[in-house]
């Protein structure tokens, strides 16, 4: 995508890209006219910024009803603490754990945050609390790799019969548009985890398919490990610290892409502003090796505590995938992101096995083998981020 084509979708004037910037707006004309010629490091980082500005602009939510379910986790805290002082009009959480809601009350104190119980399993206790609903961020999921390897239906009904209750809440109640919540482990899933999230994601395809101009438009994120978020390793590893234990590795080759919780709620703003029925969006992301990032820790803390490798647990990846090869070859680059359109054929079998497509040219999965790979600097400075080491981004259970 050109500097241009970012700069219009971020519906700012020459000058106002510039400020944004911090560059002399005849240099950013220049780096805007002449791309081919420009510095290419520069060049990309004015992308860049340009596009988490965009990835930032709240005006889509403005006087608009938000609704969040299974939004007492981290995802919805981020959210809220996002959203609440902006000119949004209503935040709603939609949540089966009362304890977790009376905590949030309470800690926010603000009229503006609602809170509704319910269980996405159950249609009937989440329909009315979608009335007069703008805009949907379903989060509510089993995240858990091993539990759900334990209790695979569980993961089934939660996972993809429960967003497909919100999907049918939505459309019943006119909401404008939902975004569902997915994971690097639907791509090539080998886990009950990454299976049920992968069939949520075919059902909102599906249901897309469905729909009629002027229905809910259903949307997808797919985001890998978020730092900090319930249930991740730093908290794990902050914990063995503390206690005075070796910090425990399954494997030390492992990649995981890292991002903060910021960067995931800019990616579902995104998918707010941009996205069209059935888009999966991506943000492409930097990954690092679990040693590299326990080691990073360590040094962080300034603890004496060493590590311990205890082996792959069970459904674990050594790397993961954001995109799969079969899926980048329709991808479409949108600087920060990748858009992945829905597969929208007709449902014409004869047509499909009378008549195939040309072979297209073979390209790789996006893997946090394959991405930007940080060292311990890198993984440091990103570390800093996080409440934990000083930063602003917060963890909640």
């Amino acid at each position: 995508m050109t500097l241009k084509d970012i700069r219009r979708n971020c519906k700012l004037t020459q000058k106002e890209a510039a400020n944004i910037v911090g560059m002399p707006l005849r240099t950013y004309v220049a780096y805007e006219t002449t791309e081919d010629n420009a510095d290419a490091l520069k060049l990309e980082r004015i992308k860049e910024i340009l596009s988490e500005y965009e990835a930032k602009d709240t005006s889509i939510l403005r006087n608009k009803v938000l609704l969040i379910t299974g939004g007492t986790g981290s995802f919805g805290h981020a959210v809220v603490d996002r959203f609440l002082h902006t000119e949004i009009k209503e935040i709603r959480i939609l949540s089966r754990d009362e304890k977790k809601q009376d905590d949030m009350r309470k800690a926010y104190d603000n009229d503006k945050l609602k809170f509704y119980i319910g269980d996405v399993r159950s249609l009937d206790s989440i329909l009315d609390a979608f009335k007069g609903v703008d805009y949907v961020f379903s989060a509510a999921a089993l995240k858990q790799v091993p539990s759900c390897e334990f209790y695979p239906m569980e993961a089934l009904r939660t996972n993809v019969l429960g967003s497909d209750n919100v999907i049918t809440a939505c459309v019943r109640n006119h909401v404008k548009k939902a975004i569902f919540l997915s994971t690097d482990k639907a791509a090539y899933p080998i886990n009950a985890m990454g299976i049920s999230k992968a069939l949520m994601e075919k059902n909102v395809i599906a249901r897309s398919r469905q729909l009629s101009e002027g229905d809910t438009i259903l949307c997808l994120t797919r985001y890998g490990n978020v730092m900090a978020s319930r249930g991740s390793v730093i908290p794990l590893f902050l914990s063995q610290i503390k206690e005075h234990k070796p910090l425990t590795i399954t494997n030390p080759i492992m990649t995981r892409f890292m991002m903060t919780l910021d960067e995931a709620v800019d990616l579902v703003l995104y998918a707010f502003e941009h996205g069209e029925q059935g888009d999966l969006f991506v943000q492409k992301a930097p990954a690092a090796t679990i040693e590299c990032l326990a080691k990073s820790i360590i040094d962080l803390t300034g603890s004496k505590s060493g590590v311990t490798y205890i082996g792959t647990r069970h459904g674990e990846k050594l790397f993961e995938t954001l995109v799969t090869k079969e899926e980048m070859r329709k991808s479409v680059d949108m600087g920060r992101f990748f858009c992945i359109k829905a597969d929208n054929r007709e449902l014409n079998y004869d047509r499909f096995y009378s008549k195939g497509n040309k072979l297209q040219k073979a390209t790789e999965s996006y893997t946090s083998h394959n991405t930007e790979r940080l060292d311990e600097e890198g993984m440091k400075r990103l570390l800093r981020k996080l409440e934990y080491f000083g930063g602003p981004v917060k963890q909640h259970d």
